[in-house]
Order: C-alpha cells, then sequence, then structure tokens
C-alpha cells in the first residue's frame, strides 16, 4: 500500500494482493519505521458509514471504507472510493482510495501485482 500527503489530502493506492487481503479481512496496514517512532497507516472497513472516513491517532492514520462495500472493490472494476470531510474548523480533507495501475512512464520500483493500467491499449 502506497500513500501521499498533500496539504489536507490523503491517497491510499493498493496492488491486487492488497485488495484481496483487505477484501477478506477488513484490514491492511503499513508503517515506516523512524529512530523513536513508528508512522502507520491503515486502512479498513467500519459499519455504520456511508463514505470514507479517516483519523489520525498515536501516529496512525487510519482510513476507514463503509463495510458493505469492501468485498464488492475486490471483484469489480471499480478503481476506487473518495469522499471530501468538513472538519471542524470549516477547512477540508479530501480522501481518496485506489487500486494501484501499472505507470505508464518509466519507473524503477516493482508493478508486477499492480492492476493492468487501462490507458496502455490506448498508447498502441
Amino acid at each position: 500500500m502506497k500513500i501521499r500527503i498533500k496539504g489536507n489530502s490523503i491517497r491510499y493506492r493498493l496492488t491486487k494482493t492488497e485488495v484481496e487481503t483487505f477484501s477478506k479481512v477488513g484490514f491492511y496496514e503499513e508503517k515506516t519505521e523512524f529512530k523513536d517512532h513508528i508512522f502507520k497507516y491503515v486502512l479498513q472497513s467500519k459499519e455504520h458509514i456511508s463514505h470514507l472516513e479517516a483519523d489520525f491517532k498515536n501516529d496512525t492514520i487510519t482510513m476507514y471504507l463503509p463495510e458493505k462495500d469492501k468485498l464488492a472493490w475486490a471483484n469489480s472494476d471499480r478503481v476506487g472510493f473518495q469522499n471530501t470531510i468538513v472538519l471542524e474548523n470549516g477547512k477540508e480533507l479530501f480522501l481518496l482510495l485506489e487500486k494501484d495501475f501499472v505507470c505508464l512512464d518509466e519507473t524503477i520500483e516493482d508493478q508486477s501485482d499492480n492492476y493492468p493500467n487501462p490507458l496502455m491499449d490506448k498508447r498502441k
């Protein structure tokens, strides 16, 4: 699982295996270890919500996907989910959860478990 944070925007991208694992157990976690702390980012299914939600506690960002969407996501062509949350201070937090596609440009990272990019056929 990859995370991208820019200002008040958080995006998670998951490979095929990660989406399948999440859909089965309702939980997926990654972590980055520092000298004195561990930063975690988590995707968790949650009942009684209708859109993506998120919180930040104990050095962990947790993004919540509605339980009802958990199983359907892995078995569909749906790329992902998004939601904008209005914060208490009036600002907005944008959340995006996506399947990770193979990049169209040259990249050195392993993409063997990424979803096929639908734009690949259009480039030929």
